[in-house]
C-alpha cells in the first residue's frame, strides 16, 4: 500500500522542480519514515470507529502508513480520513492515492480531501472556541509533515493564529499548534517538524501553548541533518514528536535517535523523567541523545541563578557592518574607536588588533557604542564541524585606556553588568563558558550554529560569589585551558 503511494510521489518529485515546491514549503516523507511515524500510535486506546486527520497531506504517503499500520489491529473497525491540500499540483495525486488506499484497505476507509487553507479556514473556530456555539472538528488521531516556511507578520495563517505567534512565524509550528486544537481530548497527534521549537524567543508562545495543552510522550532525533527527506537533499535538524492532548504530564519520556530516516532498526532509545526533558520556568525542551547528556542536565540544574538574577547579561553586539560602512575604518584615528569582532578572540583571550579590515568605528552613533570595561566576549556563531560552540574569551578594558567607549560587530556576543566587573567575575565567567559542561548543556538546548543571547540568560548559573571564586582560582593558576575550567567547576557542582 505504502510502496505504491511512494512511486506516485517519486514521479511527482521527478518532474516538478525543488525551487517551485519550495514555494509551498514542500519536502515529501520517506517510506522508512511514514512507517515508524504511523507506528507510534496507540490506536488500541481507541478502538472501534477512528477519526485521522492528515493536514497538508501532499501525496498521502502519511495516511497511506496510518492505514496499512491499522490493519494490524483488530480493534480499529472504520477509518474516517481527512486530508487538506492546497497545491493544486499534487492534488490530483492525492485523490488518485486515497482512492487506491479505500480500494486495497482491509479496514473500510471513508476519506475527504479538502482544498482549502487548513489554518486560514478554522481561524474562527480556534480563536473563539470557548463560546457554546462553537464546535471544533476533532480528531483521535493527526499524523503530519508540516509546510516549512516562514511566513510575513500580517500572513493569513499568522494572523489566524495570534495566541501563538511572535515575530515571523514558521508554517510548521502553526500546522502543530492547530492540530493539537484539532484532537479530541486524550488524543494522539506524531508529527515531523525542526527542532528549532525547542528553543528561542520566537517560538515561546507556541511552546507555552504546545506544553500547556499537549504532554510530550515520545521525541526521535536524527543525528544526520541531510538525510532525513531522502532524495529531497534537506539540511536541517529535525526532529519527530508525539503529543498526547492532556493536561496530565507523564512522569517520563522516551528519547530516541537514529543516524538516517533510511535505517529504524537499530534505535538508540533513552527514557528519562519528564522534568529532565522539559523545563517548566522557560518552557524549553531539552534534547539529550545518552545518558551522559542527561548527566549534565542534572548537575547545572542544582544551579538556582541565572545571569541576569545576578546582575548580569548577555546581549548581542551592536554595530553590523553592511549598515555601516561608511563609518568602519581599517586603522586606528582621531574620533574611531575599537571595533571587536569574532576573530579577536583567541585562546580564551581578546587579542587586538589583528591586522585586518574595519577594525575600527568613527564613534559618530551613540547606539553603536559601549563602555570601554570588563565584558566576556562569546562568538555568536561557529561552524557545525566545530567542537565546542560556546567559544569566548576575557577583555579587560585597562588593555585598551586610550578609549572610554568601544564597539563590537554583531558577530559577538558580550556579558556585562551595569557597572564595572572585576576581573574575577570576568575570569569566572570564563571558567562557565569554557567548562565542558556549559558546552555540552547548550549543544543540547539548541542545536543550531548560532548562540542565542535570550538562551544564555536563560541557562542555570552560580551564585555571583562562586563566580568570583572560581575566577580568582583561574587567575592564580593561570591556565586557560578547558581541562583547568571543567576542574574547577566541579569542585562547585
Amino acid at each position: 500500500m505504502i510502496d505504491a503511494v511512494s512511486n506516485a510521489t517519486n514521479a511527482y518529485l521527478s518532474r516538478m522542480p525543488k525551487a517551485r515546491r519550495k514555494t509551498h514549503g514542500q519536502f515529501f516523507t520517506g517510506q522508512n519514515t511514514a512507517r515508524f511515524m504511523a507506528g507510534l500510535f496507540s490506536p488500541e486506546r481507541f478502538g472501534g470507529d477512528l477519526s485521522i486527520l492528515d493536514p497538508g497531506a501532499g501525496t498521502g504517503i502519511l495516511s497511506a502508513a496510518v492505514v496499512e499500520c491499522l490493519q494490524k489491529h483488530s480493534s480499529v473497525k472504520r477509518i474516517r480520513l481527512v486530508c487538506y491540500e492546497t497545491d493544486p499540483n499534487v492534488r490530483g495525486i492525492l485523490e488518485s492515492n486515497l482512492r487506491f488506499l479505500a480500494d486495497r484497505s482491509a479496514i473500510p476507509v471513508e476519506w475527504e480531501l479538502r482544498t482549502e487553507n487548513y489554518i486560514a479556514s478554522q481561524a474562527d473556530t480556534y480563536n473563539h472556541s470557548l463560546y457554546a456555539a462553537v464546535n471544533p472538528e476533532r480528531f483521535d488521531l493527526v499524523i503530519g509533515n508540516p509546510p516549512y516556511k516562514k511566513l510575513p507578520k500580517d500572513a493569513l495563517e499568522a494572523r489566524a493564529m495570534p495566541d501563538v505567534c511572535h515575530g515571523a512565524p514558521n508554517l510548521y509550528f502553526l500546522f502543530a499548534a492547530m492540530a493539537l486544537f484539532n484532537l479530541k481530548a486524550d488524543a494522539e497527534m506524531v508529527f515531523i517538524i525542526p527542532r528549532s521549537w525547542t528553543s528561542g524567543v520566537y517560538f515561546r508562545r507556541f511552546r507555552e501553548r504546545f506544553l500547556r495543552d499537549g504532554a510530550l510522550e515520545r521525541i526521535h532525533l536524527f543525528k544526520s541533518r541531510d538525510k532525513v527527506f531522502g532524495q529531497e537533499e534537506v539540511l536541517q535538524e529535525t526532529m519527530i514528536v508525539k503529543i498526547r492532548k492532556s493536561f496530565r504530564k507523564p512522569d517520563r519520556i522516551v528519547l530516541s535517535s537514529s543516524e538516517t530516516s533510511e535505517d529504524f532498526s537499530s534505535l538508540q532509545t533513552l527514557e528519562l523523567p519528564y522534568s529532565v526533558v522539559v523545563s517548566g520556568s522557560d518552557s524549553y525542551v531539552f534534547l539529550p541523545t545518552s545518558h551522559e547528556e542527561a548527566a549534565t542536565l542534572r548537575k547545572l540544574a542544582g544551579f538556582k541563578e541565572t545571569l541576569p538574577h545576578i546582575g548580569l547579561r548577555m546581549k548581542t553586539g551592536l554595530t553590523v557592518d553592511f549598515r555601516n560602512g561608511e563609518d568602519l575604518r581599517n586603522s586606528a584615528e582621531a574620533g574611531a574607536v575599537p571595533l571587536f569582532q569574532s576573530r579577536h578572540i583567541r585562546d580564551g583571550h581578546v587579542v587586538f588588533p589583528v591586522g585586518k579590515p574595519h577594525e575600527y568605528i568613527m564613534a559618530r552613533q551613540p547606539a553603536l557604542l559601549q563602555r570601554n570595561a570588563n565584558y566576556l566576549f562569546l562568538k555568536r556563531f561557529t561552524s557545525k564541524e566545530e567542537r565546542r560552540r560556546l567559544q569566548c574569551g576575557v577583555y579587560l578594558a585597562r588593555q585598551h585606556p586610550g578609549y572610554p567607549l568601544i564597539s563590537t560587530q554583531n558577530k559577538v556576543n558580550f556579558i556585562g553588568g551595569s557597572t564595572d566587573l572585576p576581573d574575577k567575575i570576568v575570569f569566572g565567567l570564563y571558567v562557565l563558558f569554557n567548562s565542558t559542561l556549559y558546552d555540552s548543556y547548550y549543544r543540547i538546548l539548541n542545536g543550531s550554529t548560532q548562540v542565542n543571547s535570550t538562551e544564555i540568560n536563560a541557562m542555570p548559573v552560580p551564585s555571583i560569589d562562586a563566580i568570583a571564586d572560581m575566577g580568582g582560582e583561574l587567575l592564580r593558576c593561570r591556565d586557560m585551558s578547558e581541562g583547568t575550567c571543567d576542574r574547577i567547576l566541579e569542585s562547585y557542582l
